[in-house]
């Protein structure tokens, strides 16, 4: 016989407040949903709309009548995010690694150094990676938005403090039975590191995707925007169709949602190995 779970006020007091703080978080991007799906011409009603008329009005007007530009800015962000997620998942994996699993001279100081650039704004940095972006030709291209975002210090620290918790004895044994380091790191660590690596992957893409400032500065042409630039642009001085916005906002929330499912599985085991690990 299973023992009953005794239902106590603390526990109803617990699922009462998780389930508001759930409700109020989600409710922004149900409610954009809602109205994405819901024929707006001019503004939006001054009353929440709670369930959407499910028509595709908003949706046929932003790509008949909203910027002829809207599916290149979508590829332009596709291709960007997966660019820099990539060069995230490699780049901040080896360097982990290194910090993790090597002796060098200047381990530790090199680290924290690298580690520090993390309290730096990045509205310091803006003036000077635009001259450099500028002095080498990349401005108003995509390797503009990428190459600044091949590395970064949270994703170093984060894999690192992961590969720390590998046993070193595999590392050893791969290097008696006559393994290089690319082998050890690519067969050995990299597969033992999926759910970190996943982990990675969604803060990297989530927080690529929804970059504004740099994008803003270092790409000019309209046909060159990425989505969260073009569609601030899209917004009239005089006048704003909010159908066509809302419906533009929710179609580009759908490849990060999309993202977060494909490897929310990795994620979830990574959090609860995390918990778990010494």
């Amino acid at each position: 016989m299973t023992k009953r779970r005794r239902i106590t006020l603390g526990n109803l007091l617990a699922w009462f407040f998780l389930i508001l703080t759930t409700v109020i978080s989600l409710f922004p991007m149900y409610w954009l949903f809602v109205n994405a799906l819901t024929p707006i011409y001019s503004s939006p009603p001054l009353t929440p709309i709670l369930w959407p008329a499910f028509k595709l009005d908003n949706i046929e007007r932003l790509l008949t009548q909203g910027s002829p530009y809207y599916l290149r800015w979508m590829l332009n962000s596709v291709l960007i995010a997966i660019a820099v997620t990539a060069w995230h998942m490699v780049f901040d994996s080896m360097a982990g690694y290194a910090f993790a699993k090597r002796r060098f001279p200047g381990r530790e100081v090199l680290f924290w150094m690298i580690l520090s650039t993390l309290m730096i704004p990045p509205q310091v940095t803006l003036i000077p990676l635009y001259l450099i972006t500028q002095n080498i030709g990349l401005l108003d291209t995509p390797l503009a938005v990428i190459l600044p975002g091949t590395a970064a210090a949270f994703g170093i620290f984060l894999m690192r403090q992961y590969i720390q918790t590998l046993p070193s004895e595999l590392i050893e044994a791969a290097r008696i039975d006559g393994c290089s380091e690319p082998r050890i790191f690519f067969s050995i660590i990299l597969p033992l590191c999926k759910p970190a690596v996943a982990a990675l992957a969604i803060f990297s893409f989530v927080r690529v995707w929804n970059d504004f400032l740099w994008p803003l500065i270092a790409i000019i042409k309209p046909a060159n925007y990425t989505l969260t630039v073009g569609i601030a642009n899209m917004q009239g001085e005089f006048m704003t169709d909010y159908g066509i916005l809302f419906a533009a906002a929710a179609l580009a929330a759908l490849p990060m949602i999309a993202f977060f499912l494909l490897f929310q599985k990795y994620f979830l085991e990574g959090v609860r190995m995390g918990a778990v690990k010494g």
